[in-house]
């Protein structure tokens, strides 16, 4: 019996099937999100009577052994850190990020290590097996359990990965996957989702890990439903300028580990390489006695990473200022303009201001507002702040340099790195534990912003 085909609309971002367009989903509520593809009719013969009998029963909790939990290493300890220790076995990982960012580069590397213990599975939908044995060429990767493989039907794949009985397998990328019984597109909603579901439930079944690579919409996120997110264990964004050097390897998911870490790399001729201090790489070259810059800290997860803050006020030539930020939040600044012009009488509203945070990093946790407030504030008094001084605190809307977490973390890593004083709340400076903080550096409590930029200036 031939099988009927109907026409639906289905949102690219949550899935929601409509019978006709809409301009808006009213699942997700995002616009112009509804595509046209082509559904099957017929009923599949799925009887219920087949699987009687065929289910796993349920068991007690403490019957469950995790004894033998393991995680395979990948040879790159900045991405184990973001993993949280590895890849654990029977898990799905989403490996997501701009083109050219180094995804399929960092999965060769990572391949060509397990491979020394492992059987790795290469499965690409983008490149010939020649342009892969190209790059593995470049990267000096060259494992004789590496094996490569291009095809984009997900059934033959599957079926492939449960008779060579593979250890690790890497999907490059989820986009160019295919379902055969389907009848939308490759790349659509319903490709990208079935072929997920069915490589999630592969990888359970056989307890081996499975690496997917999905490319980023034009907004920057994850392209395809927003279901993948929900599908797999964890979800590494790989972020990053191309224009620089540097990437970052953020965990947005991860059912097995932090959520808070990073993982810093430097592209390089010979593929990525680990950056183990990266706050020596973003204060690199960081002007001395100039006015504008201040060295911030942030904490990203457990690390805490020091980031240099350039801020800029000039004469606007125009009616309406204007402001830029690149590396922190435009909303923010904003705020803190507001602030420094109520309630410290620092006066921003006919000048261009522009805050600019060195190295593509970008500084999303509010101890970051004090760095951007004193650097502006050297800018526009044309004062150097001192340069062997870090500060960090939250500014309130009154004003106030609210305490942060971890201050404790932050002061010692000032230490470590040569930091002769360092600015923080004074409420953080009243509960912090002074051992094994050296009598080299010295702490300053500051309650207000005009007081911190008195002490450093």
């Amino acid at each position: 019996m031939s099988s009927k085909m109907k026409t639906v609309w289905i949102c690219s971002e949550c899935g929601y099937e409509a019978p006709k367009w809409n301009g808006q989903c009213p699942s997700c509520n995002q616009w112009n999100t509804f595509s046209e593809e082509l559904k099957s009719t017929s009923k599949q013969q799925n009887s219920g009577s087949s699987r009687a009998g065929i289910y796993e029963k349920p068991v007690l909790i403490g019957q469950i052994s995790n004894e033998d939990e393991c995680r395979y290493k990948t040879g790159i300890s900045e991405m184990d850190r973001v993993l949280g220790g590895g890849i654990v076995k029977g898990s799905l990982v989403l490996l997501a990020g701009d083109p050219g960012i180094g995804k399929s580069t960092m999965l060769l590397q990572i391949s060509s290590y397990l491979g020394e213990h492992l059987k790795v599975l290469y499965v690409s939908g983008e490149e010939s097996k020649r342009q892969l044995k190209l790059r593995a060429s470049r990267l000096n990767v060259n494992s004789d359990n590496l094996y490569v493989m291009t095809d984009t039907d997900i059934e033959s794949i599957v079926e492939e990965i449960r008779q060579s009985k593979c250890d690790l397998v890497i999907i490059d990328s989820i986009q160019t996957m295919n379902h055969r019984e389907l009848s939308s597109s490759t790349g659509s909603v319903t490709q990208v989702k079935e072929c997920t579901n069915i490589l999630m439930r592969t990888a359970k079944e056989l307890d081996i890990p499975i690496i997917i690579v999905s490319h980023v919409n034009k907004d920057g996120g994850i392209a395809g439903p927003k279901v993948l997110e929900h599908i797999v264990d964890a979800v590494l964004y790989f972020e990053g300028d191309k224009q620089i050097s540097y990437r970052i390897l953020r965990g947005i998911k991860n059912r097995y580990g932090s959520t808070n870490e990073i993982g810093v790399f430097s592209m390089g001729r010979n593929g990525l390489e680990e950056v183990e201090n990266p706050s020596l790489i973003f204060l690199s070259g960081r002007p001395h006695g100039v006015p504008g810059t201040c060295v911030s800290c942030i904490m990203e997860g457990t690390r805490p990473i020091f980031a240099e803050v350039q801020g800029l006020a000039a004469t606007s030539g125009f009616g309406n200022p204007r402001r830029m930020s690149t590396g922190f939040d435009y909303n923010r600044m904003s705020l803190i303009l507001a602030v420094l012009e109520k309630r410290a009488g620092y006066f921003f509203s006919n000048l261009d201001t522009y805050i600019n945070v060195v190295g593509g990093i970008k500084l999303d946790e509010p101890a970051s507002d004090l760095a951007v407030a004193l650097s502006l504030i050297s800018s526009l008094k044309g004062v150097a702040i001192f340069d062997n001084a870090t500060v960090f605190g939250e500014i309130g809307l009154a004003g106030e340099i609210r305490a942060v977490s971890h201050a404790e973390d932050r002061v010692l890593e000032a230490q470590r790195l040569g930091f002769e004083r360092c600015v923080l709340p004074y409420h953080n400076l009243k509960s912090l534990n002074l051992n094994g903080i050296s009598k080299d550096i010295e702490l300053i409590g500051v309650k207000t912003i005009r007081e911190a930029f008195e002490s450093l200036s």
